[in-house]
C-alpha cells in the first residue's frame, strides 16, 4: 500500500549517442515535410511528399493519412511512426548536412 506522504521520484535521464546522425528532435510540417535536428546540432528538412504519393511507397502509403504522419516520434535516434515505419537516420544526416534538405523520391 502506498504511503500518502511519499514523494514522486524524478526519473529524468539523458541518453548520450556516440554517432552524430542520431535524431534528437523531429516536428511534422505541412505538405508531408519534417523538421529534424541531430545530436551534433545539424538540422534541416525532410520532404516525403513525392515519395508518399508515389506508387513505390509500399508500406509508407499509410503516411498519406495526415493524422498518422503527424504522430511521428523518435525511437533510438530514428524518425519513426506507429506501425514500425522509420527512416534511416544516417542517410538523412549525410544529405541534410550537405544540402540542408532530404527529398525522398
Amino acid at each position: 500500500m502506498r504511503n500518502e506522504t511519499e514523494t514522486n521520484t524524478d526519473r529524468t535521464f539523458t541518453v548520450t549517442y556516440s554517432v552524430p546522425w542520431c535524431v534528437c528532435e523531429v516536428n511534422p510540417l505541412k505538405a508531408y515535410c519534417l523538421y529534424v535536428k541531430f545530436v551534433d546540432g545539424t538540422q534541416g528538412f525532410v520532404d516525403l511528399s513525392h515519395f508518399i504519393s508515389s506508387e513505390n511507397a509500399g508500406v509508407f502509403t499509410a503516411l498519406r493519412d495526415p493524422q498518422l504522419f503527424k504522430s511521428v516520434y523518435i525511437n533510438h535516434g530514428a524518425v519513426t511512426w506507429p506501425g514500425e515505419l522509420d527512416l534511416a537516420p544516417d542517410t538523412m544526416y549525410d544529405v541534410i548536412k550537405d544540402k540542408g534538405e532530404y527529398i525522398l523520391t
